[in-house]
């Protein structure tokens, strides 16, 4: 099942929802912007990123309270960001526990590179330490804040203002 997400995603890439990279690769079976290094300028990086993540790459989840969440699983924004921006960098900032020990948060950093500039956006990203239904709750805190250092350059912005969902 796993893999078959991965074609998916792999498929979703190559059917032209999304551009390809400026790569001189023409192997299907090649990761798509391999070894291209920093290749364009910070601007075309971005209008990239920015572009509208196809729907069949969009999860939804339903929260305790019966309110669903549409979000991109962080193996895919992952991803998009290998083909747009092969040279991006993360860091986990910082992970701080509450002070009654009740959730945890941590601070993500994304770096893009281009060939005329790079630039970061930092967000958080907390989760109950209660939470165990998906992976240790500092997991699901640096997932989060890394989806949502990546919105902060445009990548899936559109799912937190998409009001049709």
């Amino acid at each position: 099942m796993a893999s078959l997400a991965r074609v998916k995603v792999a498929r979703a890439f190559r059917c032209g929802k999304w551009n390809r990279c400026y790569s001189n690769s023409r192997d299907v079976g090649e990761e798509e912007g391999s070894g291209s290094g920093i290749c364009r300028p910070l601007s075309e990086i971005l209008k990239e990123v920015n572009k509208k993540v196809p729907d069949s790459l969009v999860k939804t989840r339903l929260e305790k309270d019966g309110f669903s969440v549409r979000y991109i699983p962080w193996h895919v924004v992952n991803r998009i960001l290998n083909l747009h921006a092969p040279e991006w960098s993360g860091e986990v900032r910082n992970v701080i526990y509450s002070p009654h020990a009740n959730s945890v948060s941590v601070v993500y950093r994304v770096t893009l590179y281009g060939t005329d500039a790079e630039i970061f956006r930092e967000s958080t990203g907390t989760a109950s330490l209660d939470d165990t239904s998906y992976g240790d709750p500092v997991q699901k805190a640096e997932a989060m804040a890394f989806r949502r250092a990546c919105a902060r350059f445009g990548l899936g912005l559109h799912l937190y203002h998409d009001d049709s969902s």
